[in-house]
């Protein structure tokens, strides 16, 4: 069972898990004409760049419990009750008991439905493409009104109170990214942002705060003078009353990416993935919900191969494919972050004791 709060331990068992793994045999690899990107374990016969459900119907699995996760793009526990009457939803739907479970870093998220610990999930753009690739992901919708999938865009925000009018100001100052892995925040700015007169790696360093929010309330706080993050973020924040948005100031936004897609495993028995599916587009977000995701009202099918053309390319522009490598990357560096947070914690605490009488 997936662990709410999985930090540096959980991450190096995925690490372990991975390598453990990708070293057996896999039933996927017998007679596959077509790989593509994705990982040995996974077949792509079809050529729709995501993994063909198993021909083996032994390896399809009809699960009496449904673990399900969203994106770590903020705060985990914030979603839990937000995401309430959905879950709800769902049970009722499927016929089946759901659960939900907050995942603390990306490379967890996605560690878990390779392992099949996870049976649907949302991810965060950028690592959608991992999901895919390394964990077997099927994506099929996201969230959006009658009329199309929501998206967003890169924003680069400053104080307002700051000097800062455009992003060639920013050369020598301290620039947040999120974790290597983000679209928004990471992999779309090292496409965009040279156009615009900020390389990064060469006009500045990148700091990873480790998530948008935490990019967000960094340059409030002045820890930095700007912030590559994503607008639904933003927009959600201000929406909460986590931020006031007249504080900010808005110096470049990207054209629209797609948000963040909801996936189930490629191992599902077809009849149960189909009913998952008809079950999220039969949903209706309430008021609630509506509020929280920026008036989006529904799930919209989508299609990896179509919808997340752009991602693809910015990651591939970027350097970063959606690779073994790229990924295992992604995990040191997250589990190095949390090492290094959990230490702080430590040492807060520490400081808070009393002295010894």
């Amino acid at each position: 069972m997936l662990v709410a709060n999985a930090r540096t331990g959980a991450i190096a068992v995925a690490l372990a898990t991975l390598v453990a793994v990708a070293a057996q045999p896999a039933a996927a690899q017998d007679n596959c004409p077509n790989r593509g990107q994705l990982d040995t374990l996974y077949c792509d016969a079809d050529g729709d760049l995501v993994a063909d459900v198993p021909r083996d119907t032994a390896r399809q699995r009809d699960p009496s419990t449904l673990v399900w996760a969203y994106t770590p793009v903020e705060d985990p526990a914030v979603y839990a009750n937000i995401f309430k009457p959905f879950t709800d939803h769902l049970g009722q739907c499927v016929g089946k008991r759901i659960v939900y479970f907050a995942v603390q870093s990306n490379s967890a998220q996605i560690e878990a439905m390779r392992s099949g610990r996870l049976h649907f999930a949302g991810f965060s753009t950028g690592p959608t493409g991992f999901a895919v690739n390394m964990a077997g992901a099927v994506p099929f919708a996201a969230k959006g009104t009658a009329d199309a999938v929501r998206g967003y865009n890169l924003l680069a925000v400053v104080k307002a109170s700051s000097p800062f009018q455009k992003l060639a100001d920013l050369k020598d100052r301290k620039v947040a990214h999120t974790s290597p892995s983000s679209n928004s925040g990471n992999l779309a700015p090292r496409v965009l942002f040279p156009d615009q007169g900020l390389r990064p790696d060469t006009d500045y360093r990148p700091l990873m705060s480790g998530g948008h929010d935490k990019s967000i309330l960094g340059v409030a706080s002045g820890d930095y003078d700007m912030a590559a993050v994503a607008s639904d973020v933003f927009e959600r924040m201000a929406t909460r009353g986590t931020i006031k948005a007249a504080e900010f100031r808005e110096i470049y936004r990207s054209p629209v990416f797609p948000t963040s897609s909801f996936a189930h495993a490629h191992d599902l028995k077809p009849e149960l993935a189909k009913k998952l599916k008809d079950c999220f587009y039969a949903f209706r977000f309430p008021a609630e919900m509506q509020k929280e995701f920026n008036g989006d009202d529904r799930f919209f099918p989508i299609s990896y191969q179509k919808d997340w053309a752009v991602v693809r390319d910015v990651a591939e522009k970027s350097g970063t494919p959606y690779n073994r490598a790229a990924f295992e990357a992604e995990a040191k560096r997250e589990a190095e972050a949390a090492a290094r947070a959990q230490q702080q914690r430590q040492q807060q605490q520490q400081q808070q004791q009393p002295p010894a009488k």
